[in-house]
């Protein structure tokens, strides 16, 4: 039933990517390279601003050659790009940043300013162009952040060799890089004596990948590349641990102050290192037992190769980076205030503020009679879940103070079993909770997604993009990942 469903929509989704074909001629606008545009945003939660940095000449365009303008609306900012000379719109792409989210956060909030280092790609222009950065403001409206004419020919262009020491592992080829889903996992904290373990773990997470619908069925639209630069040490930063790595990229656990949030700052060590290869979305690897992760759209996702929940990591991140997918949880602590304005509807496909119930965002794939909203059994859901994630946080909390405090490695390993094994019997709860529900399967509008318990909705009860497990995607996330996919490779 859930694949048939999916089909249902298939032909919308093909319209949808037929609309995008009709725009530029690439060759007319285009050669078949990337450009590198990097570029400094800064700001706090009243303002930001855009600074250009560096230009470079960089590979072949993994990108479509056929879809050049982006229909999604998904991301709170859109690269543009016009021909100078004019004004003609050639290429667009939406994505969401560093930047942005920490726009959300309590420090941002008090004014403090920060700056991230960022980059786009786009196809190669043969001519100068005027290249934009719009951001959404509160009511999901763009306006201009930031527009800079760029000379492809200019003596300023980095034209220079790739940086040296990196290896590529050839994971999946199914095909030249414009046509196919190209995908860069870069490796994060591997040592040059950790080369065994780097590709065996590129094995086994390209087996999770294609476990997963819609990747399954679409293995012959991606090419998967490892990108390899030895590590100084092994692992990553733990700044609430009080442990510190050199590594390839500088990933780090406590991003904007969640304990399990995992990013880097260091972008352009990222994008020299994956420039070896051409790529459409980015993973970066972290040879880490700890669990942590984190996705942004059209940026990159980060995940750890060594807990339990591997798995789930590394298909829910990509879940946000590849496709934009909101997360459908609610309860778990997270840096934000606000991520999503109260009475506007988010832009993600998989969650809606049901401003207009009569007007449900995913309507076509409603199961028959369902409510709108849903009534599912939320308060006994929340109050299970409330609790465990009060005694997740106090035991998160203890492990940092005892590894700040130098306590017994063994004391530490004690503690450390004792929240995987609570985690684990706190998923399997819920598990049968969400099974045992009279709404399982079905598609509808259940209150409490996007980090809030009320004011916003997911489609179905349960999801990859809601709880954790190895599990599949709701209908629509699953949609929305296979409109991604033809997006690339139509």
């Amino acid at each position: 039933m859930k694949r048939f469903l999916v089909i249902i929509t298939l032909a919308a989704v093909i319209a949808g990517c037929a609309r995008a074909q009709k725009g530029p001629a690439f060759d007319a606008w285009f050669v078949d390279k990337t450009m590198r545009v990097d570029y400094f945003h800064a700001g706090n939660s009243s303002e930001e601003t855009v600074t250009l940095d560096q230009v470079f000449d960089q590979g072949l365009w993994a990108g479509s050659r056929t879809n050049l303008i982006d229909p999604f609306n998904l991301g709170r900012y859109l690269i543009k790009v016009y021909d100078a000379a004019s004004g003609t719109l050639i290429f667009s792409k939406g994505f969401d940043s560093y930047c942005g989210e920490y726009k959300t956060s309590e420090p941002a909030l008090q004014g403090v300013r920060r700056t991230y280092h960022e980059s786009a790609l786009l196809p190669y222009p043969r001519k100068p162009v005027r290249f934009t950065v719009e951001a959404k403001d509160r009511k999901n409206a763009y306006e201009v952040l930031f527009s800079q004419v760029i000379d492809p020919a200019a003596v300023t262009v980095i034209r220079e060799e790739l940086v040296p020491g990196v290896k590529v592992f050839e994971v999946l080829k199914s095909g030249e890089p414009s046509r196919k889903v190209d995908v860069a996992i870069v490796a994060e904290g591997y040592t040059a004596a950790e080369e065994a373990k780097l590709k065996a773990d590129l094995d086994r997470f390209a087996a999770v990948f294609f476990k997963l619908e819609p990747y399954k069925s679409h293995r012959d639209k991606f090419n998967l590349y490892g990108v390899f630069k030895p590590s100084p040490e092994s692992g990553c930063d733990e700044p609430s641990h009080g442990s510190f790595k050199a590594t390839a990229v500088s990933t780090t656990f406590d991003s904007l102050g969640s304990e399990r949030y995992l990013l880097t700052e260091d972008n352009k060590s990222l994008r020299d290192i994956a420039a070896h290869v051409p790529y459409d979305a980015l993973y970066i690897m972290v040879n880490h037992t700890r669990y942590g992760g984190g996705g942004i759209y059209n940026l990159y996702c980060t995940f750890t190769t060594d807990n339990q929940w591997y798995e789930y990591l590394f298909l829910h991140e990509f879940g946000h980076s590849f496709t934009g997918l909101a997360d459908e949880y609610y309860t778990s602590q997270v840096a934000y205030n606000e991520f999503y304005p109260a009475g506007v509807e988010p832009a993600e496909p998989n969650i809606t503020a049901l401003l207009e119930p009569d007007k449900l965002k995913w309507k076509s794939l409603a199961s028959a009679g369902i409510g709108v909203p849903t009534l599912w059994e939320k308060a006994e859901f929340d109050d299970m879940d409330n609790a465990y994630q009060k005694i997740r946080a106090d035991i998160n909390g203890k492990i940092a103070r005892m590894k700040r405090e130098g306590a017994a490695a063994a004391d530490v390993a004690r503690v450390e079993e004792e929240s995987e094994r609570l985690s684990r019997e706190h998923a399997d709860k819920v598990d049968a909770f969400l099974r045992a529900s009279k709404f399982r399967d079905k598609v509808g509008a259940f209150e409490g997604a996007g980090y809030a318990a009320q004011g916003l909705f997911r489609p179905q009860l349960d999801c990859l993009m809601f709880t954790k497990g190895t599990k599949p995607f709701c209908r629509v996330c699953e949609a929305a990942v296979l409109r991604t996919i033809l997006y690339y490779t139509d």
